[in-house]
């Protein structure tokens, strides 16, 4: 069967006929070593650039979700301009943190997993369902994230059944739990959070969402030194993308550093950032 696979470049009849709609599950049976979880790691301590931070905020009509720049290697950066935020497909979208090179790899498995579900079943998933096969693969990373290769995504889409944007957040072992309102991971995200916590009202526009995520990135890498804020010398801005009933939408460099730059020079007049109401 293998002589006559090479003599005749076919492919497998398990190859052209998968009996899954999981990517993964027909990856663990045909090539398991491709999956980032099994890779064979040297023993000890394993140095790698880390991404931080990610946030996101719901409004009516979609969901923010956007990310800094900045990779760090211990207390060194490692790169001034890496991409977090990813689209998963048409309608939801990944931020990562962690483990730079790992996450990366991760997102692109789960693009796969989705096209391929798409392909096999003639339909997309839920976004619940989506969120769920995450969990799964950052479940399988678990060997790696004990030996301080974490992946520790955000996930945010729109639901097309409820007719809203919804945000879910992991912890290391796939643990999933749905965000209502904002939500951020990575090391700055008790800066992020907190400056969200008191600037998020239900009722934001589109415009504020974006300019609210911006602010809470400032104000993580304020206080977090792994998180790089808006770098307007080098013309470095914060990735933020928008999701609505439309679809998945990265915001140009000129929209993000338009942004960038409003919430600077304010800052220049109020350098803690904008001031919420005490009662």
């Amino acid at each position: 069967m293998e002589a006559n696979t090479r003599s005749t470049g076919r492919l497998p009849a398990a190859f052209l006929t998968p009996g899954s709609s999981s990517f993964m599950d027909f990856l663990s049976e045909h090539s398991p070593s491709l999956l980032p979880g099994n890779r064979k790691l040297p023993e000890g301590i394993v140095e790698a650039p880390h991404g931080t931070t990610i946030v996101a905020v719901t409004f009516p009509g979609g969901v923010v979700l956007a990310g800094d720049r900045r990779a760090t290697m211990g207390n060194m950066i490692a790169q001034r301009d890496i991409e977090k935020v990813f689209p998963a497909d048409e309608f939801s979208a990944v931020g990562i943190a962690g483990t730079a090179g790992l996450a990366v790899e991760m997102v692109k498995l789960f693009q796969l997993e989705l096209e391929h579900f798409e392909k096999v079943e003639g339909t997309t998933l839920s976004l619940e369902g989506k969120a769920n096969r995450l969990s799964t693969m950052i479940r399988g990373n678990l060997g790696m994230a004990m030996q301080g290769l974490a992946v520790v995504p955000l996930f945010a889409g729109w639901d097309e059944a409820k007719e809203k944007g919804r945000i879910f957040s992991y912890d290391v072992t796939g643990g999933r739990s749905e965000e209502h309102g904002f939500a951020a991971t990575g090391s700055g995200s008790i800066f992020a959070r907190g400056s969200m916590k008191k600037l998020y009202r239900p009722d934001l526009t589109e415009e504020q969402a974006t300019t609210l995520v911006v602010q809470a990135l400032y104000d993580a890498a304020d206080d977090d030194s792994a998180t790089g804020g808006p770098d307007l010398y080098r013309k470095i801005y914060p990735i933020v993308t928008v999701i609505t009933d439309e679809g998945f939408r990265r915001l140009t460099d000129e929209e993000a550093s338009a942004i960038a730059r409003q919430v600077t020079d304010r800052r220049l007049e109020q350098p803690d950032g904008p001031r919420a109401a005490l009662l």
